[in-house]
Formats: C-alpha cells, structure tokens, sequence
C-alpha cells in the first residue's frame, strides 16, 4: 500500500495512548547461571504450552523523555502508526522509545519505513547507534528487529517485577550499530574540475546531500543548478570527488565582495560544499576544502568568507568574522559568519560588510519545486533540529 509517514507535533500529539497488543506462542527462554568463575546466560526460543497476549498502553511525549520526537501515519484521522525516538546525549546514543502499527496494517512495510527514519535522524545527529527494548515474550518484534539489523546488547531481570524471569518476560536491550567509517586519503578518490556531463551528478549529489536536513526538502541543488549558469561562479576554483565512477562530493566557489563605505575589496566564498550522505564523514569535504583553499592562495586571492557550520570549519582554521572586523551586509557577527586567510595578514586592512553573490538570495520556491520534477521523488520529512 501507499503511505506517507509524517511528523507528529508534540503540541497535537502528546498523551495519544497506544495501544499495544501483541499475541504470542513463543518466547526466549533466559537463564542466568552462577559458575565458580562468573556467569553463563542462555537464551533460546522455546514452545509455550498455549498462545498469550500481551496488552499495554503507552503514551507519546512522556515528560520523563525530554527530548522525545515522534513520528506516524494518519488514516481518515486515525493514528494507526507510530514512532518515537529520544536523545541520549550522555552516551551519543538514539533510543527508539515507542514503536506501534496496528494490527491491521501491519506486515506492510510501514514498521520498516519508521525504523529507516530513526536511523537517518541516528546519521544526521551522529549518533553511534539506536537502542531499544523489548521483551522476551514479544517473539515477532524481536524477529523484526533482527531483520532490521539489530542485535542483542544487553537485559535486565528485574526491569518490570521482581520475577520477570519466571514470568518469561524479561527485558532485553537491541541496538543497530553505526560502522565505523573509514577515512578517505587523496590516493582513494578523484578530486578535479567538473566539466557539463557531471553537472546532472553534482546537482542530485547536492540535493542527496541536504534532503531534509535544513527544513523540508531543500533548495541547495537548485542553486548548484543556477551557478553553473552564473557570471560570479568560479568553475577553476570549484572541484568536485569522484569514488569509483560516482560523484560523491562538491565544493562550489563565487565570487563576493566586503564593502567599507566606498571602498569594495573582492573576496571569494564556498558554498555549497557537501558530501553524498553514504559518504559523509570520511573525510571527503576536508580533502575538497583543503586543496581548493591552496588554489585559491596560489591564484592570489586573499581569503575566504563563509556561512557554515561552527562546530566543523574551526578546525581547519576558519575564525569569527569579528576577528578580521568584517560584518554581514546588515552590521551583524555570529558563530556561523566566519573567515580565514590564504596567507598570513593576507586580511589585514580589508574590512566592512560582506557582501555575496545575487544568485544565492534569487531561489523561489515554485522554481525549486519545479527543478525537483528532474530528480527521483524524495518525501520531505521533519527531523529534529530543522531550522523551520
């Protein structure tokens, strides 16, 4: 069937019961044995003598989940639906704190769809794995989630009562786990100027890139699209990576300009610079931003001035604009606005208003609409931290 999974507001949504009920003629039977040397756990599914059903209700947005998320299906108004995740920030983990389909459309694909979501929102936040609970008892829902890619990480006895063991329900822990990724050196990817036959690539690349994770969809390929087009893009700065034959990353330049009363100094700005979600955190932006910032000192220009995100370009030497004592064109400074120079005191005397290129504020929405009619459908899905 046909199905569009969207974000449940906590405002709407908080306190909806679901109503969990699961029936079950097997169960893992768990033994925790006392040796001379330790412990010895075994766990194996076994037989019951008749069929039990389970019954519970649960509530979206507890307040003891404080930073809970959730998402559903709605069919002629009714929840049939539902997925809830959490932040756990002490340990970089995302739990999965509520998961229902009713019993009706289940065996659907609509419990896959909602666990694909949790592990996008685990990718985006980089968090290093997702975790949840169930019971011994629930023998479908551990089936599932070991086709989905978990595994077992852990149990408590004593979670529900005192007797869970006897009682056959016991709590286990599964978590699906992030691998670790391998970074990528100059000798593992091509980095070189794209000529029009990548262009389709890097524009789908782009929109891969930021599907969703600005706000609703994105408008970044859009704009990939119009500076191939425009008089300030600096296609012998701009490059791109390719892995095996694909486009897997992209660093575009353009031209831009400080401005200080009457005087105009021109400088350079990226943007986008971004990487194919498979391939994110590899290493791959780094490498784009590092050899085409020694193109760039090598052509002469003086320095760079971005809008980025402040917790990554530190690291490669980019500072606050405030330190160069260069604004935004409406007098401001924040943690995002930030520069660097392409040799030392190369900014010295250079300072005023920044001022970028005209395309990148020229992206209406009924054109951007109209530009993803060329791309493979992707559903624009709220993910915590949007912008909007």
């Amino acid at each position: 069937m046909e199905f569009e999974i969207i974000h449940l507001p906590k405002d709407k949504w908080k306190g909806t019961v679901i109503p969990i009920k699961y029936t079950t003629d097997k169960y893992y039977d768990v033994h925790v044995n006392k040796t001379g040397s330790g412990f010895t756990i075994e766990i194996e599914k076994k037989e019951l003598e008749e069929a039990i059903t389970h019954y519970s209700s649960d509530k979206l947005y507890e307040d003891h989940w404080e930073n809970a998320y959730a998402w559903g299906m709605v069919v002629n108004d009714e929840l049939i639906a539902a997925m809830e995740t959490d932040q756990e920030l002490w340990s970089n983990r995302l739990r999965i704190t509520e998961l229902w389909v009713s019993e009706k459309y289940q065996k659907q694909g609509i419990g896959h769809a909602l666990i694909e979501i949790a592990k996008e929102q685990a990718r985006r936040e980089r968090r290093r794995a997702v975790i949840l609970e169930t019971q011994s008892c629930n023998v479908n829902a551990i089936d599932f989630y070991l086709h989905e890619g978990f595994t077992l990480i852990g149990m408590d006895t004593c979670s529900y009562k005192n007797n869970d063991l006897q009682r056959k329900e016991v709590r286990l822990e599964f978590g699906w786990l992030q691998e670790e990724k391998k970074k990528l050196n100059s000798k593992d990817i091509e980095i070189r100027m794209e000529d029009k036959d990548d262009w389709y690539d890097v524009e789908l690349m782009t929109q891969h890139a930021f599907w969703n994770k600005h706000h609703l969809g994105c408008d970044e390929h859009y704009l990939v699209h119009k500076l191939h087009r425009h008089e300030d893009y600096l296609s012998e700065l701009s490059r791109i990576a390719v892995k095996d034959g694909q486009v897997i990353g992209c660093i575009m330049y353009t031209k831009s300009r400080i401005v200080d009363g009457e005087d105009t100094y021109e400088i350079i700005t990226f943007g986008p610079l971004c990487v194919e979600p498979k391939w994110q955190g590899c290493g791959v932006g780094e490498l784009l931003l590092r050899e085409t910032m020694s193109l760039a000192a090598n052509k002469g220009y003086k320095g760079i001035v971005i809008f980025g995100e402040p917790d990554y370009y530190p690291r490669i030497g980019f500072k606050t604009c405030d330190n160069f004592n260069i604004t935004t064109s409406d007098g401001k400074n924040f943690d995002a606005f930030m520069a660097i120079e392409l040799a030392e005191d190369s900014l010295k005397g250079i300072k005023g208003k920044f001022h970028y290129s005209e395309v990148f504020d020229n992206l209406p929405n009924e054109e951007v609409e109209e530009f993803n009619k060329r791309f493979p459908k992707l559903q624009k899905l709220r993910f915590p931290g949007q912008w909007d």
